[in-house]
């Protein structure tokens, strides 16, 4: 197999971990699966890699329901503890009139409070790519785990999904330092950047500079309906984006991400990465929910309409 992320596998299988959050995006009338990693998780099973989510939920009806709606989305539960302590994460999403969406994340949650295992140290040194995310960074408990299996991890992807109040310059700058791929959107990268002291103006600028102070080498930017830009060792890569009609934005930068990877980890062409990558955000952020099922049929038609 040639791929970008890692080397041949001599007829292995490919495997990811995804650690972070799990809940209940709970909206006006419904509530529906949801968290960035678990979302990733998700999407990348779905186009053909095995994904593990590695999380926590309550002892209560609520996990007991999202453990039940995560199997039946394909993922397997086997790294997911139950925690008797703490009960299973609820946020509260509100959608704007343009489809785009805010959060209020109720904290000290189960997924808070993820304790490391040797199962979990063993599952991550034998996947080919770890990925997790900022918000996890706001719990004590969750950030030692992290820490601990970002140290045995092959090839670790960071995810910054800024979510105020729960995140501070200092931790997302040393889980920065720890990646080997490093995923924000443009408002993130400026903010970040000119946090650590960053002078210039353009994205481009803003991306090198941040990719200099973090000795990385991967990197890439989400720009809304505006595409991406994907840098690998010094070159870019554009997508200008594509033409919708946008539904609800939750899960898309999850899409986007997971079907990222997925293409960096089947194929050796970063274009195409990028190209793919965008066009299953921009079908997300056309559907309702974060994880609509989408075929690799659709996808393709999607990118090269009749």
């Amino acid at each position: 197999m040639m791929s970008i992320l890692i080397d041949s596998k001599q007829g292995k299988d490919v495997s990811v971990s995804c650690f972070g959050e799990v809940l209940w995006d709970c909206f006006e009338n419904d509530k529906r699966l949801g968290g960035a990693p678990l979302n990733m998780c998700v999407r990348i099973n779905s186009l053909g890699i095995k994904a593990d989510m590695i999380s926590a939920v309550g002892n209560d009806e609520l996990g007991t329901e999202l453990l039940s709606e995560i199997k039946n989305k394909g993922v397997s539960c086997e790294y997911i503890g139950v925690n008797n302590d703490k009960k299973t994460s609820t946020v509260q999403v509100t959608l704007d009139k343009s489809g785009s969406a805010s959060y209020e994340i109720v904290a000290d949650t189960a997924w808070d409070n993820i304790e490391l295992t040797n199962s979990l140290i063993e599952k991550v040194k034998a996947s080919d790519v770890f990925v997790f995310g900022s918000l996890i960074g706001r719990s004590e408990a969750s950030l030692a785990t992290l820490n601990q299996l970002v140290d045995v991890a092959n090839f670790k992807v960071f995810d910054v999904n800024l979510r105020a109040p729960h995140y501070t310059l200092k931790t997302l700058v040393e889980l920065m330092n720890k990646a080997d791929f490093i995923k924000l959107n443009d408002e993130e990268l400026y903010e970040i950047a000119k946090a650590m002291g960053c002078k210039f103006h353009s994205l481009e600028q803003n991306l090198a500079f941040i990719a200099e102070q973090t000795n990385t080498e991967y990197l890439c930017v989400t720009k809304g309906s505006h595409g991406a830009l994907l840098t690998i060792k010094g070159e870019n890569y554009y997508n200008s984006g594509y033409l919708i009609s946008v539904v609800d934005t939750v899960g898309a930068g999850d899409s986007f991400l997971g079907s990222l990877i997925y293409q960096l980890c089947s194929s050796d062409c970063a274009q195409h990465a990028v190209d793919f990558a965008c066009a299953v955000g921009a079908m997300v952020a056309q559907s309702a929910g974060a994880t609509p099922t989408l075929t690799h049929e659709q996808i393709n038609e999607f990118m090269s309409p009749a």
